[in-house]
């Protein structure tokens, strides 16, 4: 095999825009560029020079702070796998050889496919892997929080999913976060599935939620393509890290909708469904909300409220909650101490009766409790 591996000088790399995803990586070491004939592998670190801006511009740095790319820009990024429905598909490719930045966050791929009105990925051209000083290649799984076998129980656990990309799960994840630290209620938070993505990483940061963990922290740059020992692997890290800071409550964001490959697979992962406490579901209109509220129940998964996108609509949400029979909470409102003290309560009543609950929907018991005592969701 044709390789090349030549010391790469420290100023050169300080130069470099370092994305998002590589921010688990020390850079006060000794690197060198590995080029030639080389199959990348997800997860490895990558010099690339820009050659033609398209979506993205910017690139997000380990800060998160967006900076501005410009043609003929060196930037460090991570080879990985991107599922993202209003954007790109992109794989890991099988060479060195030009490609295409898919995410903000620092993605490099072949692009498989593209949305039709979104314009087409930044073209970069690798220029070599990076690896240590010893000619190792750098890849996130060498800088990852360390593997845990079990997880305890501990505090409670509250997940956010949705019907789809742009659903309006991040948001909601915020605002829960606001609304329980605005009630002296100590929140960890956590991304389990996606692409590595600094805007959502600081959303959860800005609300207050400590400490705050995705994906990357495991080794993984993104999850499309992850095997279930991914998936499962990332469940047990995560989890046992946050219940590790002893919060009272964590939060939990899956990326995506319910059909897409990946997030199914996480909820058909024992470890994580017996680890959780409740769902809140984010949909952009009522029969979608129907419909994952449906897939959910059907898993007897508990699912007891529902937000997103379509609470922006008051018609909207009138039709979710007559198809439904949950709450639907505007997302501004779960930032109230009104909301998050009810949703906690509504936590700790499943937590002290999750062996004899029914879980169809949502149980009688905890139905009668929601109807009795449900705050306002406007």
């Amino acid at each position: 095999m044709n390789m090349h591996l030549e010391p790469l000088p420290e100023a050169r790399l300080k130069q470099a825009k370092w994305a998002y995803t590589t921010r688990r990586i020390n850079q006060d070491r000794h690197f060198q560029l590995l080029s030639g004939t080389v199959i990348p592998e997800a997860g490895d670190l990558v010099l690339a020079r820009v050659e033609e801006l398209g979506r993205h511009k910017r690139l997000e740095l380990v800060s998160s702070r967006r900076a501005t790319m410009f043609e003929g820009d060196e930037i460090v990024v991570v080879y990985g796998n991107r599922y993202a429905p209003d954007q790109f598909e992109g794989i890991v490719p099988d060479h060195l050889g030009r490609c295409r930045l898919v995410a903000a966050g620092g993605v490099a791929a072949r692009l498989l496919n593209r949305h039709d009105k979104i314009r087409s990925a930044t073209r970069i051209k690798p220029l070599g892997l990076l690896t240590d000083a010893e000619g190792q290649r750098i890849n996130l799984i060498s800088s990852r929080l360390p593997k845990v076998d079990q997880l305890e129980p501990g505090p409670l656990v509250l997940v956010v999913a949705g019907t789809s990309m742009n659903s309006g799960k991040t948001t909601t994840c915020a605002n829960l976060v606001k609304g329980f630290i605005r009630q002296k209620i100590k929140v960890a938070a956590a991304k389990f599935t996606g692409t590595g993505a600094g805007a959502d990483y600081r959303s959860l940061v800005d609300a207050g939620a400590d400490p705050v963990f995705d994906f990357i922290d495991a080794g993984y740059v993104s999850t499309y393509h992850a095997h279930r020992d991914v998936l499962h692997d990332i469940v047990m890290t995560l989890g046992a890290q946050m219940a590790a800071a002893e919060p009272d409550i964590i939060i939990v964001e899956v990326a995506d909708g319910l059909l897409q490959r990946e997030t199914a697979r996480l909820f058909a992962t024992p470890a994580f469904t017996d680890w959780i406490d409740g769902i809140i579901f984010a949909a952009n209109d009522a029969l979608g909300a129907q419909a994952g509220i449906s897939w959910l129940s059907a898993r007897q998964l508990p699912v007891f409220a529902i937000t997103g996108v379509l609470t922006s609509s008051p018609l909207a949400r009138r039709e979710a909650e007559d198809i439904c029979g949950l709450p639907v909470y505007h997302t501004g409102a779960l930032a109230r101490p009104s909301v998050s003290s009810y949703i906690y309560r509504c936590l700790e009543f499943r937590r002290r009766n999750r062996m004899t609950l029914s879980l169809i929907h949502i149980s009688e018991p905890t139905r009668q409790l929601m109807s009795s005592r449900m705050p306002s969701s406007a």
